[in-house]
């Protein structure tokens, strides 16, 4: 049985224009008055690019930093020996420890946003890829949370750094505020996305890289921006 749309969906619905690619800041303005839940939403992004993940040098996996922050509270697990246990307790993680951290998250702890380790556990923590990759917190070089750096990473995460990825319809799906931010925080944060994603353009993507752009409240109507008009922005315009 089809899913029967709400009339609040149906009322959001009516205030966006299907056939249009928004300016960005437009877009983010109606992102921001179509967010009428009863809590602070989510601001989400869904970029298709020109790529097919199959191919290894059409992957995208990075890491990006927020100016204006998440506006989540970030919890942060790391599975580290030695002093480093110590310096991640210091760096402000909530969860920390060595074997024992690995064997309650293998019988299913999952009290965290994000899972740090330093490389001389990864051998142990390979165990956990049947766990923690279905749910995208398999610790990563590229994602940079395999590190001996357990300070700076940890307070990054916290500050607004955050993992993304092109799923395997070559689609990146991220969230970048909350609903409650003004749309030009909004658009600072959505701009270090779209640089982000250029400045890591996988070797082998042809042709158009970019083809569309949509932004939502969790809760909202999608509503499409101008790539182009994003592209074009300057970072001190975004600012």
């Amino acid at each position: 049985m089809a899913n029967k749309m709400s009339r609040r969906m149906r009322e959001l619905i009516t205030k966006v224009d299907e056939d249009k690619a928004y300016e960005p800041l437009e877009a983010l303005n109606l992102l921001k008055e179509t967010a009428t839940a009863k809590f602070d939403e989510t601001a989400e992004a869904h970029i298709k690019l020109g790529i097919d993940p199959k191919y290894t040098d059409q992957q995208l996996r990075t890491t990006v930093s927020l100016p204006k922050g998440t506006g989540q509270t970030v919890r942060v697990a790391v599975i580290a020996r030695g002093e480093k246990v110590k310096e991640a307790e210091e760096a402000g993680a909530e969860i920390y420890g060595s074997e024992e951290l690995i064997d309650e998250i293998q019988k299913g702890m999952m009290d965290f946003d994000i899972l740090i380790a330093t490389p001389d556990m990864m051998p142990k923590v390979a165990k956990l890829g049947r766990v923690l990759g279905p749910k995208g917190l398999m610790p990563s070089p590229k994602g940079g949370t395999v590190t001996a750096d357990l300070q700076p990473a940890v307070e990054a995460f916290k500050a607004g750094k955050l993992e993304f990825r092109a799923d395997k319809t070559g689609i990146v799906h991220v969230m970048f505020g909350k609903a409650s931010f003004s749309a030009e925080d909004l658009l600072a944060n959505l701009k270090a996305l779209q640089e982000t994603i250029d400045r890591n353009r996988p070797s082998g993507a042809k042709g158009r890289y970019w083809r569309t752009v949509y932004v939502s409240a969790s809760m909202g109507p999608s509503i499409q921006i101008d790539a182009s008009a994003l592209r074009d922005l300057s970072l001190i315009e975004a600012a």
